[in-house]
């Protein structure tokens, strides 16, 4: 595990229908702060699991990291969890002063369904004038509950992550309930007015093509967006301890920390 030596760890509840656990990470001097979203396939995960990426996401950036244990899915199904992370966004902002941070550094982020959900809360924020989000910090983030991209189409037998666990997926998280902008980003119309973007992708990642062209979508929308290709890496490889592997995981504490320092 990580060492969170010189950093504060706490559990808190936000109060919110139904109460929502956060872990918070508190680095020295620490100004800005990502509400970060684990991922899991929005059907598993929790604040544990999460550990370790909170960490090292903290450790790289300075921010301080408030990770989300959302309500899953099929118990939970849409809008649970992005009910959870907007209630938490608006905690944090409300509560910056407490927390340690400058509520004009604030970021969204997450992996995998986790970014997806961070996508979908950056866009009820700006349709709510919510809190203003400085910055998206989006990991192979899963968007479109269609599958219909080269990338869904084509991998179906790629390690971890497979077109068909994704149908199992959404289908657990949206249950009865149909897609949205805020539950699948990737049917968003207008993504203008949006926080700048960071986003990773990986090549042997059914999710890929629909995060590239989510990314193409913010750029021609006048948003500023980083988009990181990672080669010969699979959905969740950055877990292993290859040198790749690092690599993902420093970058996305570099990217937080650039967009939160400007």
């Amino acid at each position: 595990m990580p060492d969170t030596s010189g950093m504060e760890v706490e559990d808190r509840t936000v109060p919110a229908g139904p109460p929502v656990p956060v872990r918070i990470y508190r680095p020295a001097q620490a100004q800005g702060a990502v509400v970060w979203l684990h991922g899991g396939a929005g059907v598993f995960g929790d604040l544990d699991t999460e550990h370790g990426q909170a960490v090292r996401i903290a450790g790289g950036s300075g921010a301080v990291v408030i990770s989300v244990g959302y309500r899953l899915a099929p118990e939970h199904p849409s809008p649970a969890a992005s009910d959870d992370a907007y209630a938490v966004l608006t905690w944090a902002f409300d509560n910056a002063a407490e927390l340690g941070f400058d509520p004009g550094r604030i970021a969204v982020g997450g992996h995998s369904a986790g970014a997806g959900l961070a996508t979908g809360v950056a866009l009820r924020a700006r349709d709510e004038q919510g809190p203003p989000i400085r910055f998206q910090l989006l990991n192979q983030p899963m968007l479109d509950d269609r599958q219909q991209t080269w990338s869904q189409l084509a991998f179906t037998d790629t390690p971890w992550m497979t077109r068909d666990k994704l149908a199992a997926a959404w289908r657990h998280c949206l249950g009865s309930a149909p897609a949205t902008p805020y539950t699948a980003p990737a049917r968003a119309d207008d993504l203008s007015g949006l926080p700048a973007a960071y986003i990773a992708t990986a090549e042997f990642d059914p999710l890929r093509d629909e995060a590239i062209e989510y990314a193409l979508r913010l750029l021609r929308a006048g948003v500023p967006v980083e988009l990181h290709q990672w080669a010969g890496t699979f959905h969740g490889s950055q877990a292993l301890p290859a040198e790749v592997s690092q690599l993902q995981i420093a970058e996305l504490g570099a990217a937080l920390r650039r967009a939160l320092a400007e």
